[in-house]
C-alpha cells in the first residue's frame, strides 16, 4: 500500500495527462515535469492506457484483465480457506464418530 503522503489523482486528470503525452509529441518525462507529477506515475498510466487500447506489449495486461486476475486470486484464496475449514471439520467429525 502507498504511504499516507501518496498523492491521489482523479481519473480525469490521468486521462488528460495521457492525452497531453499523445498530442504534444513531448516525452513522458517532459510532460510529467510540466504537470508537476512523478514521471514514473505518468509512465505507468500511459503504459496501462496503451495496453487498454491494444497497443501495449504483448504480455501487458489490460485493466479488465488485471481486475479479473485480482478477482480470481481473491476467489481462490477464499476457496482455499473454505477447503481448510472443511478438512478440519471432517477430521473433527471422524474423531467424534470413533468414540
Amino acid at each position: 500500500m502507498g504511504s499516507k503522503y501518496t498523492k491521489r489523482y482523479t481519473e480525469e486528470f490521468k486521462r488528460d495527462a495521457i492525452a497531453l503525452v499523445d498530442s504534444s509529441g513531448k516525452t513522458v518525462t517532459a510532460v510529467a515535469r510540466e504537470l508537476g507529477i512523478s514521471s514514473e506515475s505518468l509512465r505507468g498510466w500511459y503504459r496501462r492506457a496503451k495496453a487498454d487500447r491494444g497497443e501495449g506489449a504483448p504480455d501487458e495486461l489490460t485493466s479488465a484483465e488485471r481486475e479479473e486476475l485480482w478477482r480470481l486470486r481473491k476467489e481462490n484464496r477464499e476457496q482455499q480457506q473454505t477447503i481448510e475449514i472443511l478438512k478440519r471439520a471432517t477430521a473433527l467429525f471422524v474423531k467424534e464418530s470413533d468414540r
